[in-house]
């Protein structure tokens, strides 16, 4: 004897080896033996065979018109049996039981299982409803279909345009586009990105790295909401000095300027004075909400993405011309010792006479013109009064660092500029460290850290980077914290970012703490808008650092990018580039680091001839070989310790100025003197970071 019997939701039939009770031993056709229990047996027959029996079922089940078969089901639970006999007729065998159970059993959409050989149809209008779906799923199929056999051939479909991005960045997977695009992409063996950048999807690498970035950060678009920035005080004195900036010709969002006056007995009143969105921008207020959710400005080659509108930023700017919301640290230096003996901060209208930029000065301003006292350039006088004392305060960052055990800052003397004009890049190299740079670098780092000890002396929280080691040898990491505390890399007792609230939420946040402290005196604490241990202020400071780290590394990514870019533009198939350590090289050109595999060991600064092999933009990946070593410097082992050790943390760790600006540049140079610190000080970067070339 035979059964067909229900195992595990599936059907099976073998030969009764013996009956114990309710229980059969059962030989399935390929030898296994199981225990069936009597009750999970609908069918016991001797002919067919029971693997013939399988087979048999199987073809026939398949000819039976489930519609048909519905129409002649009870609307009622039924049993399969009641139903073989109305749409076979009284005779049917043990093949037309099985094969009517398969075909229920198998066709959910038209009958519900309601038991052990029991069964009940759908009701019509859900079983119309399910069809409906069904054939919608079956039209879909073929569409895809259709989609994937025109991906594979190379062509984009007309139903993929204006959908592409979304597609790679935030795709709905169960759409049939997407669905398309997977199943193409592997039976090419490429990515989907490159599939769609293959068949003309995209218009360039570019795109595609920009709306991934803008997916993830900025998913409703970078534009801003109709804001109006509130009323400044009428109480604002105007200041009795002339301002003037000093920035790179892109720069909008001007934050910083200074002012010199000539004071009794050889001393000088320098100002440093930094715009002042704090007066008008109020926390909680709209505008808040919009540099809150930002938290910083986007730098990128050829663009960016501003923290505030452009409207709020034509408030507050420091543009030439007018008198200008500003909150103004003044110090009073003697200018024999370049010793600094008082120091205010102040609220005012301070009038900016011009905005002197770096490609116009650079050339003329040097440390040779500035000595012999020639050239003619705007603020000639101003600038030969802030040089010595931007010098000293250097000098005395370095002393204070060496106490920390640090070594000097060391920095590269080349800088690069990317200018981008639709796909075509243009890299140049501009003198790093230039006077200059040096006098805004210092007196912004003076400002951040004199603010700092103001806020701490007014028992005002404020947002501080730190830097301590602790006598401990190795990378000293830079943390954001809410009290005063060293920062060992810089060489200053504390530090408060508050010279860009243009462009930083954090300096923002601190320039509304600053401010209640130049209003309310002894009594800020209580008037600051974040008091002490406010919950809200450790949450801007763990936001800010997690943005402005992605932020820092979607401007180096996007560098390299364009490194590669230039050279794929420049039909580079040779470079030049000198060995920073190891395998890990520095190109001459333009600011890109490479490892080259099978490099070999060779002192640090030899200068080798690379073969450029591959540039793949999509990865952001290069593929270079070595071709000769063209020559080695010739180094004492002291002279290698050191170039060891810079190596290691020095000037070519990764931690360029995200925004550019000399102060971001000084700091971050200052956070990785040693040991590498932490990448991001002013994380970004012109060095971009380093690829792996194979």
């Amino acid at each position: 004897m035979n059964v067909f019997f229900e195992e595990s939701g599936s059907f099976k039939a073998g030969s009764v080896l013996s009956r114990q009770g309710d229980a059969f031993q059962v030989e399935l056709p390929g030898g296994r033996r199981a225990k069936v229990r009597a009750k999970d047996v609908l069918i016991e027959f001797d002919k067919p065979a029971a693997s013939e029996l399988m087979q048999e079922a199987d073809t026939a089940a398949q000819q039976i018109d489930l519609d048909f078969l519905w129409e002649c089901a009870p609307a009622d639970e039924f049993a399969y049996t009641a139903l073989a006999a109305e749409y076979f007729g009284a005779t049917y065998g043990p093949v037309e039981r099985a094969a009517l159970v398969l075909r229920l059993h198998g066709s959910p959409v038209y009958f519900r299982r309601k038991g052990r050989g029991q069964y009940q149809r759908a009701p019509e209008e859900q079983l119309k409803m399910a069809l409906a779906s069904l054939e919608r799923k079956r039209q879909q199929a073929l569409v895809q279909a259709q989609y994937e056999e025109e991906l594979k051939a190379g062509k984009l479909p007309e139903a993929f345009a204006g959908k592409v991005l979304g597609l790679l960045t935030r795709p709905d997977k169960n759409s049939i586009e997407y669905k398309a695009m997977e199943a193409a992409a592997g039976a090419r063996g490429v990515s989907p990105a490159r599939l769609m950048l293959d068949c003309g999807g995209i218009e360039s690498p570019r795109a595609l790295h920009e709306a991934r970035f803008l997916a993830e950060f900025f998913p409703h678009g970078t534009g801003f909401p109709p804001v109006t920035v509130g009323p400044l005080p009428d109480d604002l004195p105007r200041a009795n000095v002339e301002a003037f900036s000093i920035d790179d010709i892109t720069t909008t969002e001007i934050d910083d300027a200074f002012s010199v006056e000539h004071l009794s007995d050889g001393r000088v009143r320098i100002g440093v004075h930094i715009a002042a969105p704090a007066l008008g921008i109020v926390r909680g207020d709209p505008v808040d909400a919009i540099a809150r959710a930002r938290l910083s400005t986007v730098y990128m080659p050829g663009d960016k993405i501003t923290m505030l509108p452009d409207d709020v930023v034509d408030v507050f700017t420091l543009k030439e011309g007018d008198y200008r919301p500003a909150l103004s640290l003044y110090i009073i230096v003697n200018r024999e010792t370049q010793e600094i003996v008082a120091n205010e901060t102040r609220a005012e209208l301070v009038f900016v006479k011009s905005n002197l930029r770096h490609n116009t000065l650079d050339e003329l301003v040097n440390e040779e013109t500035l000595a012999a006292g020639t050239g003619d350039y705007p603020h000639k006088d101003d600038i030969a009064v802030l040089w010595p004392l931007a010098q000293a305060l250097f000098e005395k960052r370095q002393v204070a660092r060496a106490g920390y055990g640090l070594k000097r800052e060391v920095q590269r003397n080349t800088d690069y500029n990317f200018y981008v004009e639709g796909e075509h890049v243009t890299i140049t190299p501009r003198r790093r460290g230039s006077p200059l740079d040096l006098i805004v670098s210092e007196l912004a780092i003076l400002a951040n850290s004199t603010w700092g000890a103001f806020l701490h002396d007014h028992t005002v929280p404020g947002i501080y980077r730190s830097q301590r080691g602790f006598g401990a040898p190795g990378p000293k990491r830079t943390r954001m914290q809410t009290t005063a505390a060293p920062h060992e890399g810089l060489g200053v007792a504390q530090y408060a970012w508050s010279t860009s609230p243009l462009r930083r939420y954090v300096d923002l946040v601190n320039q509304w703490q600053l401010l209640a402290c130049v209003q309310h005196g002894v009594t800020a604490k209580l008037a600051a808008p974040f008091k002490p241990k406010d919950a809200d202020l450790y949450a801007v400071v763990q936001g800010f650092d997690d943005t402005y780290t992605a932020y820092a590394d979607y401007q180096r990514r996007m560098e390299y990018f364009w490194c590669l870019r230039w050279l794929a533009q420049e039909q580079k198939k040779q470079v030049v580039a000198s060995v920073v350590k190891g395998d890990l090289v520095r190109l001459e050109e333009i600011p890109l680091l490479l490892h080259v595999p099978g490099l070999g060991v060779h002192a640090r600064g030899t200068r080798v001839l690379l073969d450029v092999m591959s540039l793949d933009e999509l990865t952001i990946e290069a593929s270079v070989r070595l071709l000769n070593v063209l020559d080695a410097p010739t180094v004492t082992s002291g002279d290698a310790a050191d170039d060891e050790d810079d190596a290691e943390g020095g000037d070519d760790t990764l931690v360029d100025a995200q925004d550019a600006s000399a102060q971001a540049e000084a700091e971050a140079l200052a956070e990785s003197g040693d040991a590498a610190a932490e990448g991001g000080e002013a994380a970004g970067g012109n060095d971009g970071e380093a690829g792996r070339a194979s």
